[in-house]
């Protein structure tokens, strides 16, 4: 195990802040106490915003991939991405929600990425680079900026009220968040892991880890498709670079 990887196993609780470009949070069993606190630097209320990340699962009942809180309000689900498997995504902003039917899950890695505009209220949810019909929800909302982001549990109050029924347990990996929505050109660039978030930045990621999660190498890897070309993003050891 690399020495930083056995510092951060071993400081589990403690801030730190490090480039996670090869790496995932394994979460190794459902529980209702491990979790992942991010720490972004937020400055004003957020009215556009994209979400982005990975996740490896066997999990058949539903379970939180993202979820943000708000400090001071008496709501949850603030900006909140849960998944139904097999068959749906829910997203959930100042508590209002939508279900999308997305395609059938089969066991391997997804890229989910969620952008809404406070503007327009639009929605737009985009899975291994396939967007799905865009929806409506809190049309002129704001989101404040002293937040609470949590991966691996839902919030049910600021911070905690964790359900391990709502858990995830598995991979996560190449979280990123922007306080815009990305065109589709950008999101080619995230299917080839080329496009951080200037908010979240999974190459410069500040957080906390709390309870029973590792941070390991990402090992499985596999071809992404970008401008028509198949990129391989693996080493000589076969592991993720």
């Amino acid at each position: 195990m690399e020495l930083s990887v056995m510092l951060l196993v071993f400081l589990t609780g403690s801030v730190a802040q490090q480039d996670l470009g090869s790496k995932v949070f394994l979460f190794p069993k459902p529980t209702a106490t491990a979790h992942v606190i991010l720490k972004p630097e937020i400055e004003k209320p957020l009215q556009k915003v994209t979400v982005c990340m990975r996740s490896y699962t066997e999990l058949s009942r539903e379970h939180s991939l993202f979820s943000l809180a708000v400090s001071g309000s008496l709501k949850d689900d603030t900006f909140l991405i849960f998944q139904k498997p097999p068959l749906y995504t829910t997203v959930f902003i100042n508590q209002e929600f939508i279900s999308m039917r997305i395609d059938p899950d089969v066991l391997d890695w997804k890229l989910t990425c969620v952008a809404w505009d406070s503007d327009t209220g639009v929605v737009q949810l985009w899975v291994n680079g396939k967007l799905y019909p865009r929806r409506f929800l809190s049309k002129g909302f704001s989101i404040n900026p002293k937040t609470s982001i949590i991966l691996g549990q839902e919030q049910d109050s600021f911070g905690g009220g964790f359900d391990i029924n709502q858990s995830f347990s598995g991979e996560i990996s190449d979280v990123n968040m922007w306080d815009y929505v990305l065109t589709p050109a950008d999101m080619q660039k995230v299917m080839s892991e080329n496009y951080n978030g200037n908010l979240i930045n999974w190459r410069s990621l500040k957080f906390e880890v709390k309870g029973d999660v590792l941070i390991q190498p990402k090992l499985q890897c596999k071809p992404w498709v970008f401008t028509n070309t198949l990129y391989t993003k693996c080493n000589a050891d076969n592991l993720c670079n």
